[in-house]
């Protein structure tokens, strides 16, 4: 994150002696650190021990999407054309996934008092649709409609929804951080003047009072391709300080600000963030090219090291046709893509676009899973015949 933060009671000097109010019972003083201790970090204080765990066992809230025989193909599918439902953690489903990168849909139907934690990575999640609140040991973040949350390794939390047999959520999920691009910042990590953001744009959790409750407490640990139910002796948002730079935060992709250029610029000047294995990008409503000449759609293009991934939100998009609200497309690296028959000519002279998309650009291939095979476009691969 670009920016320190603190929240409620902390120490004046850290690794110190902290008491309670009855002047006997120390805090638990937790290091949250990312890289080894080489990275951002966050120190927690707890009303009890963040290691306390009553029982663990093994549990699988997904079935098995594995589809090993899935062509070499370009793809669409429809996301919404299964809605299998659940709550914010058994409504995921896969999509797309390889050894760094998992991208999944989730159709919430109901709220649960189960909480989470992906201790094996971290979590980029879009709100396509619905209004809530994250709750975490940071605090809360509230969201809504384009929002889009990071949710660090290893953080336990709990999403909870206003109405929540209306809500879409698209979640990627990497082994390495979202970073915001060195690019954008200068030697001091302040943002930049050319960044398409600035650190107004990004929200950090509300304050929480902490909960001291004690009882059976549900937190689905999430590692690798495992899932585990620990249940602990104390409510997990028990904290009553933090500070530091690692925590959840919000975004939401209205706030993107785009370049223009006066010939088409390519892919990474919609950069939003960077992991180790791939990169997010958010397309935004703007102005199109202004050479007198210049031809809006993207040009066909060979990615030989990257698979290409667009999550369609709202909007028109200029160079595909069939694509809706809620399809994903994917453009495998080794295959040329680029606009369908027409698309090219259509967009000459055309001065603006109002779609709203994101990209996941995969260094590792991405293979699809049954998921896709159940919602694909079948005309799709043939479309540019």
């Amino acid at each position: 994150m670009p920016f320190y933060h603190r929240s409620g009671e902390i120490p004046r000097v850290k690794h110190t002696t902290f008491y309670q109010p009855d002047g006997k019972t120390l805090y638990r003083e937790e290091l949250v650190t990312s890289k080894g201790f080489s990275g951002i970090y966050s120190i927690v204080y707890h009303h009890f021990l963040p290691t306390a765990v009553k029982s663990v066992k093994e549990i699988k809230p997904h079935n098995d999407l594995s589809w090993p025989e899935a062509p070499a193909l370009y793809y669409h599918c429809f996301t919404d054309n299964d809605k299998k439902g659940g709550n914010y953690i058994t409504a995921r489903d896969e999509y797309l996934v390889n050894r760094t990168c998992k991208i999944s849909i989730a159709h919430v139907t109901e709220n649960t008092s189960d909480f989470y934690r992906n201790g094996g990575g971290s979590e980029f999640i879009f709100i396509h649709h619905g209004t809530g609140v994250l709750y975490s040991q940071f605090g809360k973040n509230p969201f809504g409609p384009g929002d889009q949350i990071v949710v660090p390794r290893a953080t336990t939390y709990r999403m909870e929804f206003d109405d929540p047999e209306h809500c879409k959520l698209m979640i990627v999920e990497s082994d390495t951080a979202f970073e915001i691009p060195n690019h954008y910042k200068n030697d001091y990590g302040q943002m930049l003047e050319h960044a398409p953001y600035s650190e107004r744009d990004f929200l950090p959790p509300e304050y929480l009072e902490p909960n001291t409750d004690s009882g059976d407490f549900h937190i689905i640990v999430k590692m690798k391709d495992r899932y585990f139910e620990h249940i602990v002796p104390h409510h997990p948002f028990g904290a009553v300080g933090w500070d530091g730079y690692l925590y959840p935060f919000t975004f939401n992709i209205k706030d993107y600000h785009p370049k223009v250029g006066r010939i088409h610029l390519p892919p990474p000047v919609h950069l939003l963030y960077k992991t180790g294995s791939f990169v997010v990008c958010n397309f935004v409503p703007r102005l199109f090219d202004f050479h007198d000449s210049s031809i809006p759609a993207p040009y066909f293009h060979s990615n030989i090291d990257s698979d290409e991934v667009l999550y369609y939100v709202d909007g028109d998009f200029m160079s595909r046709k069939g694509v809706v609200e809620g399809s994903i497309t994917l453009h495998p690296g080794g295959m040329p893509h680029g606009p369908q028959p027409g698309r090219t000519e259509a967009s000459i002279g055309a001065r603006e676009t109002k779609e709203y998309a994101i990209m996941i650009d995969t260094y590792e291939p991405l293979k699809p899973t049954t998921k896709v095979r159940d919602t694909i476009d079948k005309d799709y691969a043939k479309s540019w015949l």
